[in-house]
C-alpha cells in the first residue's frame, strides 16, 4: 500500500483555451459613417424641400424688403432698385391700416383661441369618457368641418349670416331681436365662429389622441383613490395633455396671423363689415396687386416676428408656469 505523499496527484484542470477575435480598429468607423450616411439619405428629401420652400423665401423676402423700386420716365417705363434701407419698414408701420390689422387680429384671436380650444378639449374629454357610445361616429362628425375647404365654409357662411337669408335673424326678429350678424360691429364674432366652427375639430383630434396615451395604470391609481367623473378629467386627465394644449395653441396662434380666407371671401360677398385690409395678410397680397412687392416683403416680415414673438413668448410663459408647478 503506497503512503499517500508517494500517490500521484492528478494535474488540475483547466479551462479550454478561448481565442478572442478583436475586430479591426476601422470597422467601428466604418459603420458609424454607414449609419450617418444612411440618416442623411433620409433627411436629404426633408431638408431639400424644407430649404427650397421655407428658408429660401424667407431669406429672399427678408433680402427684397430691404430694397425699392423706383419708375421714372413717360408713364413710369423704366424702373431701376434701389437699396431703400429701413424706409420700407418705417412705411409699414407708419400705415394705420396695416398697424390696424394686427391690433383687430390679435383681439380676435385672444377671444377665439381660448373658445375653440375649450370647446375642443370638452369634446376630447366626452369621447375620452367611459359612457360615451358611437365614438368612431362622433370623432367623423366633429371632423368633418374641417374636411370642407375654407372657402367654400365661408361662402355657406355667409348666407348663413346674411339678414335677408339667415335662419337665425327670423326667429330673433319674433323676439323683438333686431340684429345684422354682418354688421362691422358683429362681423368680428361672425369670423370667429367660422373659425371655430372649422378647427374645433381638427384640435379635439390632437387632445383627444393625447388622452389615448394616458397609461391604464394611473387611470386605475385614480379610480382606487375615488376620482371619478369631471374630477377625474379636470385633476388627472388635462394636466398629463397640457403638452398637447401647448402645442395647439401654438398652432391656432400661427393661425389666427394667417387669418385670410374667411374675411376675404366676405369682402368678395361686399360684405360692409370687413375692409379689404381686415388682416394683415390681407394688407401683404394688397400690396403684391398694386405691384410694390417691396413693401408687401416688408410687411411679411413684420408679421413672421410678429408670430414668432407671439409663440416663443407663451412657450416660456407655460415653461415657467410648469416649472412654478
Amino acid at each position: 500500500m503506497s503512503s499517500p505523499s508517494s500517490a500521484r496527484t492528478a494535474p488540475p484542470l483547466r479551462p479550454p483555451a478561448v481565442t478572442l477575435r478583436v475586430p479591426p480598429a476601422g470597422r467601428p468607423r466604418r459603420a458609424r459613417r454607414r449609419t450617418a450616411l444612411t440618416a442623411s439619405g433620409f433627411l436629404a428629401p426633408f431638408a431639400a424641400l424644407f430649404l427650397t420652400m421655407m428658408v429660401a423665401p424667407i431669406g429672399y423676402a427678408i433680402y427684397q424688403s430691404f430694397f425699392t423700386v423706383r419708375r421714372a420716365g413717360l408713364f413710369g417705363g423704366t424702373q431701376s432698385t434701389e437699396f431703400a434701407g429701413l424706409s420700407n419698414y418705417a412705411t409699414v408701420f407708419g400705415d394705420h391700416d396695416f398697424v390696424a390689422s394686427i391690433i383687430r387680429v390679435v383681439l380676435l384671436g385672444c377671444v377665439q383661441v381660448p373658445v375653440m380650444l375649450g370647446l375642443a378639449l370638452l369634446l376630447a374629454l366626452l369621447l375620452d369618457s367611459r359612457s360615451a357610445r358611437l365614438r368612431k361616429t362622433f370623432r367623423l362628425a366633429f371632423f368633418l368641418p374641417y374636411a370642407l375647404p375654407g372657402a367654400i365654409a365661408a361662402v355657406m357662411w355667409s348666407f348663413l349670416l346674411a339678414k335677408s337669408l339667415s335662419p337665425f335673424t327670423g326667429p330673433l326678429s319674433h323676439l323683438g331681436i333686431d340684429i345684422d350678424l354682418l354688421s362691422p360691429s358683429w362681423v368680428p364674432i361672425s369670423i370667429g365662429n367660422m373659425i371655430t366652427w372649422g378647427w374645433t375639430g381638427y384640435n379635439m383630434l390632437i387632445l383627444y389622441s393625447a388622452l389615448q396615451t394616458i397609461p391604464a395604470e394611473v387611470m386605475e391609481a385614480a379610480a382606487l383613490d375615488g376620482c371619478t367623473g369631471w374630477r377625474l378629467a379636470w385633476a388627472v386627465k388635462v394636466p398629463l395633455v397640457r403638452p398637447a394644449l401647448v402645442l395647439t395653441t401654438v398652432f391656432s396662434i400661427i393661425g389666427t396671423a394667417q387669418l385670410y380666407t374667411e374675411p376675404a371671401v366676405l369682402v368678395g360677398s361686399r360684405v360692409p363689415g370687413v375692409s379689404p385690409k381686415f388682416s394683415p395678410i390681407m394688407n401683404t397680397t394688397l400690396a403684391m396687386d398694386l405691384g410694390d412687392q417691396n413693401l408687401a416683403a416688408a410687411e411679411s416680415v413684420v408679421l413672421a416676428l410678429l408670430t414668432l414673438v407671439l409663440s416663443f413668448g407663451f412657450l416660456k410663459y407655460t415653461q415657467r408656469k410648469g416649472a412654478m408647478a
